[in-house]
């Protein structure tokens, strides 16, 4: 499993860092505010922030970040008044640690939210349209449809927002380098059309000046 890990503590993401790899766990570390938002938009399977950057303020990088991903996260912080646990499940945290804490029971936590996690169901349905999050396919009416790598990543961003408008924007930040080059808007435009033509739908709409919405059925 991949874990981001947003900490300006060296000592600190260093015992973490050992600790996670330790235990399986495959680690990307980030240091400041604006390097966890260039690395947000892939695929994590958890993500640990901190509060206090150097930077930028951690609910603030919250927000910008459960724009760009779907992970469990969890706030591993000092600051343990009770105003700011509370704006922290507020906003949508999956749990709470205050510093100092046990690294026993950091990795309990995080077995707890991986698991939930990893227990729901993988198949999205949505009217004839069938994805399998966890392996990657597309299928109408019970056949599967080839999408490229890329495709697949945009369907899937509408088919999570089903009944939803994605901004052009989020789209375009969740699929950047996937396929090594940078996606622009007028791409972004093909992919569309292709995706819909490989999956025969006109449920894909497109909101002029805003994004795209997969329309429910």
């Amino acid at each position: 499993m991949n874990i981001l890990l947003i900490e300006d503590n060296r000592i600190i993401s260093k015992g973490i860092t050992y600790a996670l790899e330790q235990n399986g766990y495959s680690v990307t570390l980030c240091e400041s505010f604006n390097s966890a938002l260039c690395a947000a938009p892939f695929d994590f399977d958890l993500i640990i922030i901190d509060i206090s950057l150097p930077d930028g303020n951690g609910f603030e990088l919250f927000d910008e970040i459960h724009r760009l991903s779907e992970s469990p996260i969890i706030f591993l912080t000092a600051i343990d008044d009770e105003d700011s646990v509370v704006k922290a499940f507020d906003l949508g945290a999956d749990d709470y640690i205050t510093k100092p804490f046990s690294m026993r029971e950091l990795l309990a936590r995080i077995r707890r939210l991986t698991s939930k996690n990893s227990a729901k169901s993988s198949l999205v349905t949505t009217g004839n349209i069938s994805v399998d999050l966890e392996n990657r396919g597309v299928y109408r009416d019970g056949a599967r449809v080839e999408l490229t790598a890329l495709e697949y990543k945009i369907f899937s961003i509408l088919v999570r927002n089903c009944g939803k408008t994605v901004t052009r924007e989020i789209i375009l930040e969740k699929i950047w380098d996937i396929a090594g080059n940078y996606v622009n808007d007028n791409t972004l435009t093909v992919y569309i059309k292709r995706i819909r033509q490989k999956l025969g739908t006109d449920r894909i709409r497109t909101v002029k000046g805003v994004g795209y919405r997969l329309e429910e059925e």
